[in-house]
């Protein structure tokens, strides 16, 4: 009999208040370094990471549903599910992208873990692109160029902000209203830099690094061609998440050094649909667990192709979890039902009929 059968559940209050007590600052800098800990010993021996799948449809709106799975052998499965829907900003007032994250022990199939997964996935996009930053960016990058002012952009800059001393971060989005309130936004991150709006020429022409986190739609791409770049830049690509969905011109991309998070989801819905196996480079596995061997690439360009991998969503599910504990906050539930007799799905019926005899009406 097992004996603990109840589910740690963290309502987006409970992830909120987590946040407020140990310091949003304070997150992100473990979240940054449990994640560069988890690539570096990252074994697919042990845990099976396949690609995410799911539904893409048109109505009522223009979405997808999708679930990330995760398996570590002998240990937990964890599941991601998350919807993409453009129009929720402006329709519905609600975050572009809604998730919910779950754990289950192996040994039994029990739900160990649920929890909202908006925040956690916003810093944990934030977390990949300062690791795959750090690695690939030259080192002394000051300049910080948007394109893509949504709630992905925070955590763009405050991430990067933790590697880099930033003194230019220029932004561009084609509704002119997000880009004037970022500024605002990140007023819980302790930036030395101004946030400017600038021209897509000079977001594009001036960074040291690039982030793009955009909603352009099927077959609209590129967000831009035709701008001279430095010949140091690197870029987060964050936005191809659908077929058909990209964000650089493929004139760029031939010119860069590209690396996946995951090459077999980038092939089919990241930047790398556009290339030719041959002309995509390493993963970012391979480079965080051999930094000098791919240290030269920091004076080239570079594009990390971030489409989100499930081993980043564990990794932050794992440390809200653990401050749950500490700080004694969230709900265990008994969820699952759990009979004297597991072979009797009905035993409860007996039982209520049992007490209903010595009920008087």
């Amino acid at each position: 009999m097992i004996k603990n059968n109840r589910t740690l559940i963290l309502t987006q209050g409970d992830i909120q208040q987590i946040a407020s007590i140990v310091g949003i600052n304070d997150i992100m800098g473990e979240l940054i370094g449990q994640l560069k800990e988890a690539l570096v010993n990252f074994d697919p021996n042990k845990t099976q990471i396949p690609a995410r799948s799911g539904f893409n449809y048109t109505e009522p709106n223009t979405g997808l549903i999708e679930w990330m799975p995760l398996y570590e052998k002998g240990d937990e499965v964890v599941i991601k599910l998350v919807g993409y829907h453009p129009s929720n900003p402006t329709k519905y007032k609600l975050p572009t992208i809604i998730s919910s994250l779950s754990a289950y022990d192996t040994k039994t199939g029990h739900l160990l873990g649920l929890m909202d997964g908006v925040l956690p996935t916003a810093l944990r996009t934030g977390a990949a692109s300062a690791v795959a930053t750090e690695l690939l960016a030259k080192p002394e990058s000051r300049t910080l160029g948007l394109i893509g002012c949504g709630a992905q952009s925070v955590t763009q800059i405050h991430a990067i902000s933790c590697f880099f001393s930033l003194k230019h971060i220029y932004v561009y989005d084609i509704d002119t209203a997000n880009a004037k309130s970022l500024q605002k936004r990140c007023s819980a991150i302790n930036l030395e830099a101004e946030i400017k709006m600038a021209s897509l020429e000079k977001v594009v022409s001036e960074a040291d690094i690039l982030c793009t986190a955009t909603s352009i739609g099927v077959g609209q791409g590129p967000l831009f061609d035709n701008i001279n770049t430095k010949d140091h830049i690197h870029i987060n690509a964050l936005g191809s998440d659908f077929p058909g969905k990209t964000e650089l011109p493929l004139s760029l991309l031939k010119r860069s050094f590209v690396c996946p998070d995951f090459v077999d989801q980038s092939i089919v819905e990241g930047e790398c649909q556009q290339l030719e196996e041959s002309e995509i480079g390493p993963d970012w596995i391979e480079i965080i667990k051999n930094p000098q061997r791919y240290q030269n690439y920091q004076s080239m360009r570079t594009v990390f192709d971030s489409t989100g991998w499930a081993l980043e969503d564990k990794v932050v599910m794992d440390l809200f979890l653990n401050y749950a504990k500490e700080l004694n906050i969230g709900q265990f539930l008994d969820i699952e039902m759990l009979p004297k007799d597991a072979l009797n799905p009905y035993e409860f019926i007996k039982q209520e009929s049992a007490w209903l005899k010595n009920v008087n009406f």
